[in-house]
């Protein structure tokens, strides 16, 4: 089953989510502000991505820059900070099965469908 990780007030999660309603393909959309992921959820995520926590982090978010910028924080520090403030995780994020990707830019979604 795909899965969509999904913010409806973000443009490139709505183009993200517009491409797998054209693919035709089953899909489930989690919002992921309101269904926060758990910390073995997103660390699945994170291995499904093949990245390191601190890649999925949107750096350019008031709360990280205020909270988090600059300090040395471990791959689960990271983990946490993303489960305590959802809005930290990059996004769309979408998985078929074992593979993943981050929809940045959309068109990447294509590459797993």
């Amino acid at each position: 089953m795909i899965k969509i990780y999904h913010n409806p007030r973000c443009s490139k999660s709505r183009q993200g989510l517009a491409i797998l309603e054209e693919s035709k393909k089953e899909f489930e959309i989690v919002k992921y502000l309101e269904e926060i992921p758990s910390e073995k959820e997103l660390k699945a995520i994170i291995e499904k991505l093949g990245i390191s926590p601190i890649q999925l982090v949107r750096k350019t978010e008031k709360i990280w820059k205020e909270n988090f910028k600059g300090k040395e924080l471990s791959d689960d520090e990271i983990v946490s900070a993303m489960i305590e403030n959802p809005k930290l995780i990059e996004r769309p994020i979408v998985i078929n099965n074992n593979k993943a990707v981050i929809g940045r830019p959309p068109e990447n979604i294509a590459t797993i469908l």
